[in-house]
């Protein structure tokens, strides 16, 4: 027997879900399925910025439901010269960056996107799409084939389906390289602050230490490809990072590392994929969206998921043209151009001269001080002051998400 409905989603990810969550409640069918069973691990940051907040406030995300969901009030950033500055996030406006595990967050949404109407069929690996005059049939392990109008490929950097499709770009192995770590037993900074540190020999990339509930922290670091560190060099670089003073200062001499260490590569070039194919569009790290000066993309795949819902709900089954020229239209007003002006503004870090000189600008004054972190943390679009078409009354002053 062969199910037949108006949107098949490949991955149940932020992307994947936050579509399957806006098509559901329009009235679409929709199919998702994941090779993953949930709860799920996930390899990332976990941070969330005001971006990814305010989009998961409107898909209706209860931050009670994940369980690992940690506000944060202030980040730490320090130099390459080791100078230290606070930059405060507003306080009694809603939250405007939270920490949370991706195990907890993805399951959530899992659960979220299945209350909407959504059918999740995880545990099933795609294996192949037929595609047809007026429709595509999605093939996964253990399932009957699925027919459907449009597919969404959410499943990744190394995208499945965009392989199937020829899509795929042979040989690429993303922007950025990242690796993280979870530790217990923290110091009370490193359990509350969010901190950065701009080390020299690993500029443009930092190191982080985000705050987890019960005394955990999330750490690690990440680097651009190409740049001095190399990626097979980051495992043996790893318990040297840790050791510096600046850092186990701030982790803590009694923190404990709770898992593995895990790496992963992150894709940062949406202003140069190709975005849809057919009756398929690509989104989240599919679709190489994330911010290719800190590595973000959660705020950036639950973007990406609405904007593809948008297209499909507006468009038409007869009309796959009109839907892939809306997706990638959106697309380009909506990330394109944060993603630009990202790009010129990591040149600022590659540096450690200008790396300390831009931490000494952000943190001059206090209004300086209070402005760089809403930006950082995406209250507002990156390239918002060249884009007019965005402007709004109050556009800076915005309250934060729940």
């Amino acid at each position: 027997m062969v199910a037949t409905v108006d949107v098949a989603i490949i991955g149940a990810g932020p992307s994947g879900t936050a579509a399957a969550i806006m098509l559901a409640r329009s009235g679409r069918t929709v199919v998702v399925i994941d090779k993953a069973t949930f709860p799920r691990d996930k390899i990332c940051g976990d941070g969330l910025t005001t971006g990814a907040l305010r989009l998961l406030e409107d898909l209706g995300l209860k931050p009670a439901s994940v369980a690992s969901w940690k506000p944060v009030e202030d980040v730490i950033v320090h130099s390459p010269r080791h100078r230290t500055v606070t930059f405060p996030l507003p306080r009694g406006q809603g939250q405007f960056a939270v920490v949370a595990r991706r195990v907890d967050l993805d399951a959530a949404l899992v659960a979220l996107a299945r209350e909407a109407g959504a059918t999740v069929l995880d545990g099933h690996a795609f294996t192949r799409i037929d595609t047809l005059h007026d429709h595509v049939v999605v093939h996964a392990e253990g399932i009957e084939p699925i027919t459907a109008r449009h597919v969404i490929g959410a499943d990744g950097m190394w995208s499945p389906l965009r392989k199937a499709l020829g899509a795929n770009v042979a040989g690429y192995l993303g922007e950025w390289h990242a690796f993280r770590q979870y530790f217990h037993s923290v110091a009370p900074r490193a359990a509350s602050e969010l901190h950065v540190w701009f080390e020299p020999d690993l500029l443009p990339g930092y190191v982080w230490s985000f705050p987890l509930p019960d005394g955990r922290a999330n750490v690690g670091f990440g680097i651009t490809r190409g740049a001095t560190i190399r990626t097979r060099d980051m495992k043996r670089l790893w318990p040297e990072i840790l050791a510096r003073p600046h850092i186990r200062a701030v982790l803590g001499p009694g923190a404990v590392a709770e898992s593995p260490h895990r790496a992963w590569p992150i894709p940062a070039r949406v202003d140069a994929v190709q975005l849809a194919s057919g009756r398929a569009l690509f989104v989240g790290d599919a679709a190489a969206a994330t911010d290719p000066m800190t590595g973000e993309g959660i705020g950036q795949a639950l973007q990406s998921g609405v904007l593809a819902a948008q297209a499909v709900i507006a468009g038409s089954p007869e009309d796959p043209a009109g839907v892939r020229s809306r997706y990638t239209t959106a697309m380009g007003r909506h990330l394109v151009a944060d993603h630009r002006m990202s790009l010129r503004l990591a040149r600022v870090l590659t540096h450690a001269r200008s790396a300390e000189m831009a931490v000494r600008i952000a943190g001059s004054t206090s209004w300086t001080r209070r402005n760089f972190a809403r930006w950082l943390f995406e209250d507002y679009p990156r390239a918002v002051l060249v884009t007019p078409r965005r402007w709004r009354r109050g556009m800076f002053a915005k309250p934060g998400a729940y």
